[in-house]
This record gives structure tokens, C-alpha cells and sequence, in this order.
């Protein structure tokens, strides 16, 4: 079935997306059959550090997107059809009392849900690496055993004292449950967790049961695109959201901002430029041998149930760091300036391993890129005002660099030659750091959507009610019909930053 250009139901759709810098809640709706996308409502975002713990700011967050849910409710007399939240991945809500008095899932987190990159989890890494290999976790999940996945989340939590039979939810699945769905962990987010076999695309009783984690405690997997609930709540006492559904897209960000690739991904590489760089193909098998364990690539869930393959390279967070400690010395400086100043720059140090895991931490960034510069042998800039863009530069051209690694494993182990490379999010609008990675790669880089995200929400969602009754799940033929659609939808923001 190809999709109809206008919908039978034109009713509104509202696309949650959260990030780690900020949160937005956008309207789709239509006009004359035209798609017409919105930026509502923006939430500034980012890890608090207390007591040395890193966890989210939740009751900010979901006062925000109440906020602009309320925006959309306003704007959309129509009434709108249905909401969908994608976010990043790993992180997980554990949960209070299994039912409140009415009878219905609790939505009280036990408490604020941790940052990834809280360092509680060095140590259960460690430890999970001694019951289960790194080659045979990898061989039964297809997941980088990356230390922010959330399997060593929860086993942080069990060394804290958490009861391991206590509900979790991962936060994008935790929010649709929030505003009224039933507990679900969306296949693609699952993949995210180490969690899910690789074989069945279940949850891996095998990985439960040697680690002593709760299976009980896992919620259900369901598939991108089902609808999971009714908002529910003060929110539904509105006119425009009587009889809005809950709609699980691809929760993952990445896994909705490939969904509005509207290429033949056959012969694409993508890079999703954003805190991380996540550099990659979609394939339909998994690759789950020791070669691709080796070279750090992972096999993640995509929207149509097939796998985005790819691997975590530092990303955006390097310059966002560097940002806020140049802030903190009172030398502001914002990215489109450092940008157009660091290509500029032809005389700089040399490059640095933009994956050591020093740069993966939180604080004085400039510090720890002379640190990879001295033990490199190489020359430290000086932190001084004026070699911002000397700094900028290093990072911009060692993301290119590895980049070009990257994507010449991409080939060797998918078999595949590439004609081109799509960039998605933030990143995609730096045009240095794109002329870069097509002078190392020796590839056209074509930008895609910035807020690829929100526009990939948006295309599981139509695909998910035009699919309605038919019993079968998405096609990736369907998702990216309705990309193709969307992509001609120019997103306004009207939302403050």
C-alpha cells in the first residue's frame, strides 16, 4: 500500500523528542493536504551533579513537555491524533509501587534517573566481564558492551541496594507511560539495554539469569509504531486531546532520525552528528562476530525491524564542554562563531584519539585535549583567550579522521562500497566539519535534517495508522514513503530557546 499525501484523519500529531541538551515537543498539521511541522516547545537539558552522582532533571523535563503539550492543545482546534517520544538511549526510570489506588501502572520514579555517564557503572562493567566474556555478551545481545548500557545500569543499581524485581522503564517509554501508556520498552530503545537476544529479538533469559538480574522487572517489547494507550490525566480533560492515542515510534533518537533517511540506504553511510557521533549503514541480518565486536560496532534496533549498524565516536560533546568551561572564564563564544574562526585555522597540532576515555568525562575539556596532545608527543595549545579556535579545530579534524576509520571497517565487514554519507542532527549544519570529513573520507556528505528525530516521530507515526488493522508491522518501504512526504516540511520553530 503506498500512503495517501493527505490522511482521511487530519487531525494534529505532536512529536516529542528528548535530548541531552534540549528537549522539544513539535505539531504536524495539515493544510490543504501540505504538512505544516512546528516546533512548539523547547526544554534545556543537561546532567546535574549532585552529591558526585550525575542523574536528570525529570520533574523539569516533564514539566516542560506539559508545558508544550498545553502549546499544541492551544494551537490544534482540529484535535490531535495521537503523540509518540523518542530519546536517547540507556538511560531507565525505576519505579515506586507497582499500581496506584485507581488500579493503574504507578508513574513515581524511586528516584531521579542517573546520566549514562555517571561512573557507577566502571565497576559493574568490570564485574559483568568476569561472569560473561566481552566476545560472548556481544555473541548474544549484538551490543558494543559499552559501559553506559543500561544491563550495567541495573546491576549499579542492584550493588546500591535496589531490589532487582523493582518495574523499570527507559526514559523515552517512561515518559508515554507518564501521559498514560502501559509499561513497554520499544524495540529499538530495548536493543540499547545489552539485554535483548540477538537471535529471538526477545529479552535474553540467558543474560538475566547469569547477571541475577529481574526479568519479571523488564517490561514488555513491542515493535515501532504500536500504539500503547490513551493519554490519560489532567492533559486529557482537554478538547484536543479526548481521544488522543500513545504511539511508541522508534524511541530511540537515532533509530527515528534514520527513519527519515529518504535515500536508498543500500549504497548510504549515515553519520547522526549529536553529543555522540554515531557512524553507520542499515543492514537486515545482524553481524555478530568478533571482527565487528573488535572494531566497536553494534547492532541496534531499526524502525522497519531491521538493524542499524554502527559504531559510538565522540561527538558534539567535545565542543559543548569546551563551551561551557571557556563560559565559566568568562570567554563566551557561541558555535557558529568558533566554526567560521576554527576554518580559519591551518596551523594546529595534529590529531587526537577522540575516543580516549578521558574525553568522554564531564569538565575542563581543554585540559584533557592537551593531555591527548602531550601524551601524543604533540604540542598543548595554550588555554588562553584566542585559541579557542585552535582547539576547535584539533576536535573538528580528529572527528573527521576517525570518521574516515570508521566507515573503511563499515565496508570490510558489511561487504558494501559507499557513494555517499548522510549527516543527521546538530552537527549536519557544521559545514566545516563536513568539508573535513569529505576530504578524509573521499565521499560527498550530503546534510539531512537536523531535526531528523522529530521528523523521522512523525513518519512511524502515519505509518503506524495508515498500517492500522492489517496486523503487520511496519515495511521500511511504508516509513520512508512518509519521510519522502515530511521532507518537504520545513520546520519552523516558534519555541524559545
Amino acid at each position: 500500500m503506498t500512503p495517501s499525501a493527505q490522511p482521511e484523519d487530519r487531525r494534529a500529531l505532536v512529536a516529542i523528542d528528548l535530548g541531552a541538551e534540549s528537549c522539544r515537543v513539535s505539531l504536524l498539521q495539515w493544510e490543504n493536504g501540505t504538512p505544516q511541522i512546528e516546533m512548539l516547545h523547547r526544554i534545556a537539558n543537561g546532567p546535574v551533579v549532585s552529591n558526585g552522582q550525575m542523574r536528570w532533571p525529570l520533574d523539569r523535563i516533564l514539566a516542560g513537555i506539559d508545558e508544550g503539550l498545553r502549546k499544541a492543545a492551544a494551537r490544534a482546534h482540529e484535535g490531535i491524533r495521537s503523540i509518540a517520544v523518542d530519546g536517547w538511549a540507556v538511560d531507565l526510570v525505576r519505579l515506586g509501587n507497582i499500581m496506584d489506588p485507581n488500579g493503574h501502572d504507578a508513574v513515581q520514579p524511586l528516584f531521579p534517573p542517573f546520566c549514562y555517564r555517571d561512573e557507577r557503572t566502571i565497576a559493574t562493567k568490570a564485574e559483568t566481564e568476569a561472569i560473561i566474556p566481552p566476545e560472548e555478551f556481544f555473541a548474544l545481545s549484538g551490543a558494543q558492551p559499552l559501559r553506559i548500557n543500561t544491563v550495567y545500569q541495573l546491576l549499579a543499581d542492584n550493588k546500591a541496594g535496589v531490589d532487582p524485581a523493582t518495574p523499570w522503564l527507559l526514559l523515552p517509554e517512561y515518559v508515554l507511560h507518564w501521559l498514560g501508556a502501559r509499561r513497554v520498552a520499544e524495540y529499538t530503545n530495548a536493543t540499547h539495554t545489552g539485554l535483548v537476544d540477538l537471535q529471538t529479538g526477545g529479552w535474553s533469559r540467558t543474560l538475566f539469569q547469569r547477571l541475577g538480574l529481574s526479568i519479571k522487572a523488564a517490561p514488555e517489547i513491542v515493535h515501532a509504531g504500536a500504539i500503547v494507550g490513551r493519554l490519560r490525566g489532567d492533559l486529557a480533560k482537554l478538547p484536543a486531546f479526548r481521544e488522543t492515542e500513545l504511539i511508541a515510534p522508534a524511541c530511540h533518537d537515532t533509530a527515528s532520525a534514520i527513519a527519515a533517511i529518504v535515500q536508498d540506504m543500500s549504497e548510504t553511510a549515515y553519520i547522526v552528528s549529536g553529543t555522540w557521533s554515531l557512524v553507520g549503514t542499515v543492514i537486515d541480518r545482524p553481524i555478530g562476530n568478533p571482527e565487528a565486536l573488535h572494531a566497536g560496532f553494534t547492532n541496534q534496533g531499526e524502525a522497519a525491524g531491521g538493524y542499524c549498524f554502527h559504531t559510538n565516536v565522540n561527538g558534539m560533546w567535545l565542543i559543548k564542554q569546551c563551551l561551557d568551561y571557556w563560559n565559566e572564564q568568562g570567554r563566551a563564544i557561541d558555535v557558529a562563531t568558533l566554526v567560521e574562526q576554527a576554518s580559519k585555522v591551518t596551523d594546529f597540532p595534529g590529531l587526537i584519539d577522540v575516543d580516549s576515555p578521558p574525553l568522554m568525562l564531564a569538565g575542563e575539556m581543554p585540559a584533557r585535549i592537551n593531555h591527548e596532545l602531550q601524551q601524543l608527543g604533540l604540542q598543548q595549545i595554550p588555554d588562553t583567550p584566542g585559541n579557542e579556535p585552535v582547539v576547535a579545530r584539533v576536535i573538528f579534524a580528529s572527528l573527521a579522521a576517525r570518521y574516515a576509520i570508521v566507515l573503511k571497517n563499515l565496508e570490510k565487514l558489511t561487504g558494501r562500497s559507499f557513494r555517499c554519507i548522510t549527516t543527521l542532527g546538530g552537527g549536519s549544519r557544521n559545514t566545516l566539519l563536513r568539508q573535513l570529513t569529505e576530504q578524509s573520507t573521499g565521499l560527498p556528505v550530503h546534510p539531512g535534517e537536523v531535526e531528523g528525530s522529530t521528523l523521522g516521530n512523525f513518519a512511524v507515526q502515519l505509518a503506524a495508522h495508515h498500517r492500522r488493522g492489517t496486523g503487520r508491522p511496519l515495511s521500511a518501504h511504508e516509513v520512508r514513503t512518509w519521510a519522502q512526504l515530511l521532507s518537504s516540511a520545513s520546520l519552523q520553530s516558534v519555541a524559545t530557546p
